[in-house]
């Protein structure tokens, strides 16, 4: 027998060390483990993002109270609705008003992902927040962790801008899907209204303030996996066309009793968002198709299996090519740009929240989703939504409450 496994072990490329020996339990067959050792081998020298035992099971969003419409927006910078509409398929955003916080957004966000997920905040062993404009340099999850009642979890932050999201849910899923942890809140957030030029219309009419969370829970070995298939990817290259680059003015570091300057070093600052229109566009229409066609494909799907799409909420010409590419058709198209804008790494739940809240993503669809953005950054994932169905009366809409407490 020892002799059998140990030429399985070599057929496969792969030596059982006092480790690996250690962190088997004992029920495992070790030909079941190795085997699968095999399998994840060829998936990874494949580039293969299949599938993974974690679920979403619950979801929740908050945007600020503060509206500012496209009509609003024409008395401070010029443009005009018209202008916007046609160019964005933006009519409002909602904006952060002073003494208002980013983390205000994500605690209400996740709080309602977890009342939704019936899920208690002490059940929670991982809380992962995106965003690229926290309240606090130094991250904001451990603090909406401890606020939102999540005393048992390790919390941090992850930066990947529009993409984050995407690339948060897929970090996630990592865990549950090794059993290391069973239940994760993901929240994606940003604030990006405190780093836009509302001088620069090409700029200030896109973006707003929002976040959006999620319930994700372990697949157990009765239930079928929520995420069916993902993949990541970047480019520092482009990194010049979409920015929020460090610009802090010089300070001299001066001996007082002599007068000489001993160093120089900068404040910290930033310049607000810098962005190259046109190359994002034709970044994200040429990106974003081709990473969903390999999250498809490593779903296992096809295109016609997909009941819902949901794009990062950029651009509604983006969203409307994406979708012509992939041969999907609008109706199938998940939207809620014209209300809340560009959130970067909120929209993609914000949206998700909204469809769910609206009764037209219902448990059991399969949502295709991705993100795309500053870094340059992309990422999709194939996902089969189980969370809790929302009562909705015929032929009327529900609407979420968007007000911060």
């Amino acid at each position: 027998m020892a002799v059998a496994l140990f030429t399985l072990f070599a057929a496969v490329g792969w030596s059982p060390s006092p480790l690996h020996r250690r962190s088997v339990p004992t029920h495992v067959d070790p030909s079941t483990l190795v085997l699968r050792r095999g399998a994840s081998a060829v998936m990874h020298e494949r580039g293969i993002r299949g599938a993974l035992r974690a679920r979403l099971v619950g979801v929740g969003s908050a945007a600020p109270e503060q509206r500012v419409d496209n009509h609003q927006l024409a008395r401070v910078v010029d443009t005009s609705d018209d202008w916007i509409v046609q160019r964005t398929g933006i009519s409002a955003r909602h904006l952060l008003a002073p003494g208002e916080g980013l983390a205000d957004l994500g605690i209400a966000a996740a709080t309602k992902a977890l009342q939704h997920a019936q899920v208690e905040a002490e059940e929670v062993e991982l809380v992962i927040l995106a965003s690229s404009s926290p309240d606090d340099m130094f991250g904001d999850a451990a603090h909406i962790a401890k606020e939102v009642g999540c005393k048992n979890a390790a919390a941090f932050d992850l930066t990947a801008a529009c993409s984050g999201f995407m690339f948060a849910v897929a970090t996630a899923a990592q865990f549950l899907h090794t059993g290391h942890h069973r239940t994760a809140l993901v929240v994606g957030a940003d604030a990006l209204s405190r780093w836009v030029d509302w001088s620069d219309r090409n700029t200030c009419v896109l973006f707003g303030d929002g976040a959006g969370a999620v319930v994700m829970k372990t697949a157990e070995a009765h239930q079928r996996p929520g995420v069916l298939g993902y993949e990541m990817r970047s480019d520092g290259a482009g990194r010049k066309n979409l920015n929020l680059g460090y610009q802090g003015p010089s300070v001299h570091l001066t001996d007082e009793a002599e007068g000489e300057v001993v160093a120089e070093v900068t404040k910290g600052e930033y310049q607000p968002i810098g962005m190259n229109g046109k190359k994002v566009y034709q970044f994200a229409t040429s990106k974003a198709p081709q990473v969903l066609r390999e999250a498809i494909d490593a779903a296992g799907v096809k295109v016609e299996d997909i009941d819902w799409l949901l794009l990062h909420q950029a651009n509604i010409r983006i969203i409307e090519i994406v979708a012509e590419k992939l041969g999907i058709p609008m109706s199938k198209v998940l939207t809620n740009l014209e209300e809340h804008g560009n959130t970067s790494a909120g929209t993609i739940p914000l949206c998700l929240d909204d469809a769910v809240k609206q009764g037209r993503v219902r448990n059991g669809d399969v949502v295709a989703m991705a993100g795309f953005g500053a870094g340059l950054s992309w990422g999709a994932a194939v996902v089969r939504w189980e969370g809790p169905e929302v009562e909705v009366e015929s032929g009327q809409e529900v609407e979420e409450a968007v007000a911060v407490d």
